[in-house]
């Protein structure tokens, strides 16, 4: 069979746009914006994976209000960024290719500098891995929020992107009132896994509403596992994936973890504690990462498709459009995973190190170049998304010998 013949290579239909093969790029975090707006560079990044032949590319990690801001770098959905997203959306649409943003809000992972107040989540309390404070969102605040979703649908509609990703995920907001582990609420938003999920229902009707009258296609990425005990597991996750098909979303992102308890569980590989401590301002926190981070951060080896298993299962208990991601390098892998009857697949590492990856596999490359050193997830959250591989020559020698590139 000619490369080119190749399942991955074939035109679908995802909601109200046809992706020209099976490839998105995932909301994998760039940390290009700047006083959170979009800039060219990250319109530079998307572009080079739009040449690169991805059917579609995804801007990652924009907050739906202020209060859900962690980073400067992180895109902020408001009505002043629309010229902006509209020329991003432009330049990858002449590429071919179709364009995404993912959409959510921090929750308790966010600062007072970023977000102008306490973070807030679900519940009060102390997040030690952020770390802050946080207080418990009222349940008159939690409308207005929802509406922020479906506003956060109207702006990338407006600005002419094709998709919306809604991040259900993660640990973040709507995680943490799916999750036991963060939600202690006595509420109505609280308590039975029906009451957890209210919050989540309230924006997924507001970003569906939207989303129909604005003719944009909606993903929802969720866990399968929170990764770590007294977090969600697969029996609770799936009945959660089971009322996100009842919206008639057009994707459902199949993914785990929670990033203030299991971080690692999302993407797997080394921990680079030296790479990490190296970008970070704060004295303290390089200490402290320094000192604790290899106890605070469960290892877990990366192992190619690492979620399939688990994913399989939410295919044979679920009727829905499912896509995959995690750990997926090789165009073997990939065919395999799609011949099981995901939709699409999603990589993220694999367009980092290589944006023209699946053009390379159109002319023969068999996998990916990325070793999972992660030293990309290293920097990004104090600088910016890189591949060690692509600036060797800047890189202080501490960091290539812990790399060992």
């Amino acid at each position: 069979m000619n490369n080119s013949e190749s399942i991955i290579f074939t035109p679908k239909q995802l909601g109200r746009v046809e992706l020209k093969n099976r490839t998105i790029r995932s909301a994998a975090f760039e940390g290009m914006a700047r006083n959170n707006k979009p800039t060219q560079q990250l319109k530079d990044y998307h572009v080079s994976v739009a040449k690169g032949g991805a059917g579609m590319t995804t801007l990652a990690y924009a907050s739906v209000n202020r209060s859900g801001l962690s980073f400067d770098t992180q895109l902020w959905m408001k009505d002043d960024i629309i010229p902006d997203l509209a020329d991003l959306a432009d330049a990858v649409h002449k590429e071919g290719c179709a364009l995404s943003v993912q959409v959510g809000h921090c929750g308790n992972m966010t600062h007072y500098r970023t977000a102008g107040q306490m973070p807030v989540a679900a519940t009060t309390g102390f997040n030690l891995y952020s770390p802050t404070i946080h207080r418990k969102l009222k349940s008159s605040e939690l409308v207005d929020f929802a509406k922020d979703f479906g506003h956060s649908v109207e702006i990338a509609a407006k600005a002419g992107l094709d998709a919306v990703e809604i991040h259900a995920g993660h640990g973040y907001l709507i995680s943490q009132f799916l999750s036991p582990y963060t939600n202690r609420r006595r509420d109505e938003y609280g308590g039975s896994l029906e009451k957890r999920m209210r919050f989540m229902n309230m924006c997924l009707s507001e970003v569906m509403d939207k989303a129909q009258k604005h003719n944009i296609s909606v993903l929802v990425k969720t866990n399968m596992r929170d990764g770590f005990k007294g977090g969600l597991e697969i029996d609770e996750n799936i009945e959660i994936t089971k009322q996100i098909a009842t919206f008639d979303v057009d994707g459902i992102v199949l993914s785990g973890g929670f990033v203030s308890r299991s971080p690692m569980y999302v993407m797997r590989g080394r921990i680079p504690i030296k790479s990490m401590t190296h970008y970070m301002k704060p004295w303290w926190l390089k200490w402290g990462v320094s000192m604790l981070g290899n106890q605070m951060i469960k290892k877990l080896p990366f192992e190619e498709a690492y979620f399939l298993e688990d994913a399989l299962k939410f295919k044979k208990a679920i009727d829905a459009p499912f896509i995959y991601v995690g750990g997926l390098v090789r165009k073997s892998k990939i065919e395999e995973v799609i011949n099981h009857g995901f939709d699409f697949v999603q990589m993220g590492r694999a367009f980092i190190s290589m944006p023209d990856f699946v053009n390379r596999m159109k002319e023969g490359t068999s996998f990916c170049e990325c070793d999972h050193h992660n030293y990309c997830i290293a920097r990004m959250y104090s600088v910016d998304m890189r591949c060690c591989k692509h600036i060797k020559p800047e890189l202080p020698n501490k960091i290539i010998k812990e790399l060992g590139i």
